[in-house]
């Protein structure tokens, strides 16, 4: 090796460091031109992304309080033991319309004990595990009390068009995907609801508001009809908040029940409770009913992709 080479690499009879420098530099040089900065693996171009809001259709129906001509007994009622969350009125099975039926067995739920998850979140009574670490809720008393609910016979029109009783329209609602990956609509910051004062989706409209003070139109119900994909997998859930009733299905079992006229209330449900297939398509059923002023919320929050199943026939179709 010319000596000047040697002297420049650090080369000397006694010692062969300057070799494994240049073996060092070589092999740097090698690597930063087979791996260039910024080669990352790109994703899957196959794997469309997230929607960044689902939007459901389902039916509104417009009631008249009790108080007026042609009024409907449970709209604008006192429940026996008081404005409160009540559970039980409703069988833990759709019916054969698939559409709930009322069993008439209702319990008050006693204030401060609702039943938990073991994170301390709300959950439907009839999902309660005390293996998964389930806190369990009590009843207020031992007294059946169906939340405001008069019987069968008038619960029966809640769902169903009856002419002279409610009149019916579509109703879509936009689910805006959020930060966290779920999608979500909120009447505290959906600007139709802030601009409102509350979930009045039919404001002026069938049957139109009522008067009073607010004038809103505080006495409809509204039913959705949806299917998604389990994946068990995902941590899927489904919530709601908000008042007054809300009964939430899934392949045709109860897994939320909020009867009752009440304040804003909280439930949630984890998928992975309910033993469903990995990859099946299953139903999920929506039911809310407005019954009293002067409040009107409305919160869903899931990770579930969902879409509308089928939207029922209306009344305001046959106008």
């Amino acid at each position: 090796m010319d000596r000047q080479l040697k002297s420049a690499l650090g080369f000397d009879a006694r010692t062969q460091q300057g070799a494994f420098v240049l073996a060092g530099l070589t092999a740097a040089l090698l690597l930063t031109v087979s791996m260039p900065s910024g080669a990352i693996a790109s994703p899957d171009p196959s794997t469309p992304p997230p929607p960044t809001a689902i939007t459901l259709t389902g039916v509104v129906r417009d009631f008249k309080e009790r108080t007026v001509q042609n009024g409907h007994p449970d709209f604008e009622i006192t429940p026996t033991h008081g404005y409160a969350h009540y559970c039980g009125a409703l069988s833990a099975d759709l019916g054969s319309d698939g559409k709930p039926v009322f069993i008439g067995q209702g319990f008050k739920v006693k204030s401060g004990y609702e039943w938990r998850n073991s994170a301390g979140k709300n959950i439907c009574w009839r999902l309660y595990d005390p293996a998964r670490g389930d806190l369990i809720g009590k009843k207020d008393g031992t007294y059946i009390d169906n939340g405001g609910i008069t019987n069968a016979a008038s619960f029966a029109t809640w769902f169903h068009d009856e002419p002279g009783k409610n009149l019916s329209c579509p109703l879509s609602l936009v689910l805006n995907r959020s930060a966290d990956g779920s999608y979500v609509f909120d009447s505290t910051i959906d600007p139709q609801c802030v601009a409102n004062g509350g979930f009045f989706p039919i404001e002026g409209q069938l049957f139109g508001n009522p008067g009073g003070s607010p004038n809103r139109n505080f006495h409809f119900t509204y039913e959705l009809h949806t299917e998604f994909t389990y994946d068990s997998a995902g941590a899927q859930m489904f919530l709601f908040r908000g008042d007054d009733d809300v009964w939430v299905y899934v392949n045709g079992r109860m897994v939320i029940d909020l009867g009752g006229v009440h304040s804003a209330v909280e439930q949630r449900v984890e998928l992975n409770r309910l033993g469903l297939t990995n990859g099946e398509v299953y139903t999920l059923d929506f039911f809310f009913a407005e019954r009293h002023r002067t409040q009107s919320n409305f919160r869903i929050q899931t990770n579930l992709l969902l879409h509308t199943a089928s939207v029922p026939s209306v009344t305001s179709a046959f106008d």
